[in-house]
């Protein structure tokens, strides 16, 4: 065994990684943001031209790909792992730049690569099919990635940047929900959920119609699942942080639900109201309600401190549901104004996640100094 003081010397370069590779991911999360505004018609600055083209990959491979990988790293435990956030990071950073040509998607290919890689380790010290999910998830980005920087129609490579969010999510969650020890129907039903995500995704790059219909079944599937065997069912009932995540679960499979149930009913529709509500159901109601919730421990494992509980976090949690409810009201009378100031009220509401957490982990570093 290595003693304390080597530990510390390898932990401390550690963790002066990660704070780089953090920002990273927050500059993409935030340029990602403006983005969106452009995307909806405010008259906001245009950085550089093809910027309002980089909204989805700035926000799923550039930030949530990012701070993904990063996590993996810091499980792992070793400086070279490093590498792969960095990369993902860069990407981003090429991104923001308005670069052109393939280096952008280039290096973010290469990142969900390298987070394949991590998986494959992680695999190997330990197998599990929760992990073995999760490694299933970097290669079907991996597989969004590569279609991308083929030129295939973003809508077919965001489906697949769809899927790996899922599957990485829905892995953590059975790596949780294992405490409960399950039937063995109800892994066999999460098993035919996740079938037919997968079998949608490839059925997309044929038919998308057929495909976007397939997703949505899985979609609904799972959300289904989650919502009855999902430990926070249970955990809903305790106090504080705990409290506060089990909630934030619970209302994001809600919108996991929703959009696979828009999925089913509108189809392959890959650009317009209806495609905009398929997507932010499941990118904003589900995907950002389960950082909302899981913010404190991620940044709390990434900073090295401790991330007290505010009940100001319900603010933001709140405020998510009101703007996305505005927002796809919007997309289906079709009413513009709903969609237009829905969209400025989920960036505001990202906007003040950011403030509410940096405000718990200043409180945090306080106490620990």
């Amino acid at each position: 065994m290595r003693s304390a003081a080597e530990q510390d010397s390898r932990g401390i370069p550690q963790r002066c990684l990660r704070l780089p590779l953090l920002v990273l991911g927050l500059g993409a999360l935030l340029t990602g943001l403006w983005a969106g505004l452009l995307r909806l018609g405010w008259p906001v600055p245009l950085l550089q031209p093809l910027l309002p083209a980089a909204h989805g990959p700035l926000m799923v491979s550039g930030f949530l790909g990012t701070l993904i990988s990063l996590e993996r790293a810091i499980a792992l435990g070793r400086r070279w792992v490093y590498a792969v956030p960095c990369v993902t990071g860069c990407g981003a950073l090429v991104l923001i730049c308005g670069l052109p040509g393939r280096l952008g998607p280039g290096l973010l290919t290469l990142g969900s690569l390298g987070l394949v890689g991590l998986f494959t380790v992680i695999l190997w010290r330990q197998t599990t099919f929760a992990t073995g999910l999760m490694g299933l998830g970097a290669l079907v980005w991996l597989g969004g990635n590569g279609l991308w920087l083929a030129g295939w129609p973003l809508a077919s490579a965001v489906l697949w940047w769809a899927g790996f969010l899922v599957l990485t999510i829905a892995g953590e969650r059975l790596e949780l929900n294992r405490l409960l020890r399950l039937a063995h129907h109800s892994y066999l039903a999460f098993a035919a959920a996740l079938g037919l995500l997968l079998a949608g995704l490839v059925v997309a790059s044929l038919t998308f119609d057929a495909g976007m219909r397939l997703t949505g079944g899985g979609l609904l599937a799972l959300a289904a699942w989650l919502l009855h065997y999902d430990i926070a069912r249970r955990t809903v009932r305790q106090a504080e942080l705990t409290r506060f995540i089990a909630i934030s679960l619970l209302s994001g499979y809600v919108w996991l639900g929703a959009s696979g149930l828009l999925a089913l009913i509108y189809g392959g529709t890959p650009a317009g109201p209806h495609y905009d509500a398929i997507l932010h159901t499941l990118f904003l109601g589900f995907v950002m309600a389960m950082i909302f919730g899981h913010a404190p421990v991620i940044f709390a494992t990434v900073l090295g401190l401790t991330v007290p509980f505010r009940r100001a976090f319900y603010t933001h949690l709140a405020l998510l549901q009101v703007s996305l409810v505005l927002r796809i009201i919007g997309d289906l009378a079709p009413w513009w104004p709903g969609r237009y100031w829905g969209g400025l009220l989920n960036v505001l509401t990202v906007l003040l996640f950011l403030g509410n957490t940096a405000r718990a982990v200043r409180q945090g570093w306080r106490a620990a100094r």
